[in-house]
């Protein structure tokens, strides 16, 4: 099976690395990321392997955006860890309250496919009935689409909510990767994956991305982020979460019954 992911077009993880990765084109950016910096994400818990720099700061495990300012900010570390393949979450969450609409708007530049595969996305989470709505606006979503940089080397990428309990803001798509008329089901479910972080998931495969992404054992250790095990989640492997960090060429990924009860435990 050729692996995507999400993230990086290349050897490592998250868009769906969804570190989406295509073994077609291998990728080396972390020569161009500093061996501190290296550290720094590693010490916050994270892959540091095939790190991308960009505007800003840094892409990681294919598909997560970490600012200069999360690399060098305080943090209020809070892991709790069961097993090795369980749905995890940040510390930081959407404060839902007794009930929150969530808005997303996709720059209208981007083809017609897209936003389909948006609606696909959205209508997903509404189907659960939780605490978080969503809905498609024409502009000024609290979640923006984006085309990503013509020199991105990931499908798609995402960051983590705000400490004062805002999903994160945007989530830019590397068009040249994606295509003009992507498998539907395919891009649904990393547009999916990547709203998934902005409201606090982190990689099901967090402790051990070996059985989703291929090659060796990776455990991330520690994080500052938050790497919190959501009770009622299995220790064992999850094959088919919509949150593993690299996803299959075409592969279709709804939420299955441990992703269902991650969702409805926070929202």
């Amino acid at each position: 099976m050729k692996v995507n992911r999400l993230l990086i077009v290349g050897a490592l993880v998250a868009a769906f690395g969804f570190t989406s990765c295509q073994q077609d084109e291998e990728i080396t950016t972390q020569d161009t990321v500093s061996e501190s910096t290296l550290s720094r994400i590693s010490e916050l818990g994270f892959y540091n392997k095939n790190v991308e720099k960009v505007e800003g700061g840094y892409v990681v495990e294919g598909d997560i955006f970490l600012s200069e300012g999360d690399l060098t900010g305080a943090h209020n570390t809070k892991a709790l860890r069961v097993g090795e393949s369980e749905q995890y979450r940040t510390t930081n969450l959407v404060n839902a309250g007794t009930g929150r609409n969530i808005t997303l708007s996709i720059d209208p530049t981007l083809p017609a496919t897209y936003v389909t595969a948006l609606d696909a996305a959205i209508a997903r989470y509404n189907a659960e009935n939780l605490t978080i709505t969503m809905s498609r606006v024409s502009s000024g979503g609290d979640i923006y689409l984006e085309a990503a940089p013509k020199s991105a080397r990931y499908l798609a990428s995402a960051g983590f909510p705000t400490s004062n309990g805002n999903p994160h803001n945007n989530i830019k798509i590397a068009t040249r990767y994606i295509g003009e008329n992507p498998n539907q089901a395919w891009f649904a479910t990393i547009l999916a994956h990547e709203i998934g972080h902005c409201i606090g998931f982190r990689h099901t495969d967090y402790m051990d991305r070996s059985y989703s992404c291929g090659g060796s054992y990776a455990n991330e250790g520690a994080s500052t982020v938050g790497a919190v095990h959501i009770p009622g989640t299995p220790t064992t492997q999850d094959p088919n979460s919509w949150m593993l960090a690299c996803i299959g060429s075409g592969q279709n990924r709804p939420f299955n019954s441990n992703d269902k009860t991650a969702l409805n435990y926070l929202y």
